[in-house]
């Protein structure tokens, strides 16, 4: 397919974070300055997930009351409208942007009031994915994934975990998500992007329906057979996981290998300002870099739907449009 015609495609995206996909122009707003490129995107040469990391600042700032957080869900909507993405899950950490004005519910309302909003101008549907976040206390995140749960269906559709994976490995968090599945409340991790394939195994136990990146995988054929049987979703982010080091090179990106395996694949811009991306974008990188055919970009949107935590009615729908 040709530039135009991936951007003219109906798409389907699963693994974008709010903070690191909110505009240049929303930021400036915001901020009340200027802002260069530098402040928000990683440069060529970013050299780990934690240096990657440092370019959430700025964002963050900009959500920290409710007129931030509701401008910035219509904002991503209005990004993801230039390229036709017809089905969004928007991921953030509600308790990043508490203070003492605003709890745990009052951010997550906040967030969904700005994306109604955006779904009823650009006619894009979502679903909200509330992270837990890797250096905040078990009690914490409980306290946010319980309120999260009171919204599910109700914009809000999972859960999930986010921050420096190699500092804080997955066997911290099972009795965490143990809780969350208790709870009856969906989930997606991040896991095996910074090379640990136990962290991977250890999300499937815990009962995630789909793992974030993966990329430590790998080379196991055992396991991305355990997961291809399971029906796991796998958000691959190939842009980011190259910016963040989660593979030394173009070459060593394991698109190729996971399709082949049957697994269900899926494309994502993982934070479409801090890597300075599109979903078109990392469509046509997929296709350049990895021979990956105009049937094999449909069957992923296909997969995004099947993997989606939408509703059937929703998937019905979205089916019919990709």
């Amino acid at each position: 397919m040709t530039a135009e015609e991936l951007k003219a495609l109906p798409k389907v995206e699963l693994h974008c974070h709010l903070d690191g996909s909110l505009s240049h122009t929303f930021i400036e707003k915001r901020l009340g300055r200027k802002v260069s490129q530098s402040e928000l995107s990683v440069s060529d040469d970013c050299r780990s997930l934690n240096e990657y990391l440092k370019k959430f600042d700025l964002p963050g700032k900009c959500i920290m009351d409710e007129a931030g957080l509701q401008e910035a869900g219509y904002d991503v909507l209005r990004s993801m409208k230039q390229e036709n993405v017809c089905y969004a899950e928007i991921r953030f950490a509600p308790l990043l942007s508490e203070t003492q004005d605003m709890n745990c519910n009052k951010v997550i309302e906040a967030l969904l009031n700005g994306l109604e909003r955006g779904k009823k101008d650009f006619g894009i549907e979502y679903g909200v994915i509330t992270c837990a976040m890797r250096h905040h206390s078990e009690e914490e995140n409980a306290r946010m994934i319980r309120t999260a749960r009171a919204y599910l269906g109700y914009g809000v559709c999972a859960a999930d975990l986010a921050g420096a994976e190699s500092l804080y490995p997955m066997s911290e968090f099972m009795e965490l998500f143990k809780k969350t599945k208790a709870l009856g409340m969906p989930f997606t991790l991040h896991a095996g992007e910074c090379g640990s394939v136990q962290n991977i195994l250890d999300s499937v136990e815990a009962g995630a329906g789909r793992i974030g990146h993966g990329i430590a995988m790998r080379g196991h054929a055992d396991i991305q057979k355990e997961l291809q049987k399971k029906g796991i979703g796998i958000e691959m982010c190939p842009i980011s996981n190259l910016q963040t080091k989660a593979v030394e090179s173009t070459k060593d990106y394991p698109m190729r290998e996971f399709l082949n395996a049957g697994l269900k694949v899926t494309a994502n811009t993982d934070n479409r300002t801090v890597s300075n991306t599109t979903l078109t974008k990392e469509l046509e990188f997929i296709q350049k870099n990895y021979g990956i055919t105009d049937e094999e970009i449909h069957l992923m949107m296909r997969n995004a739907v099947d993997v989606a935590f939408a509703d059937d009615t929703v998937k019905e729908r979205m089916l019919k449009y990709v």
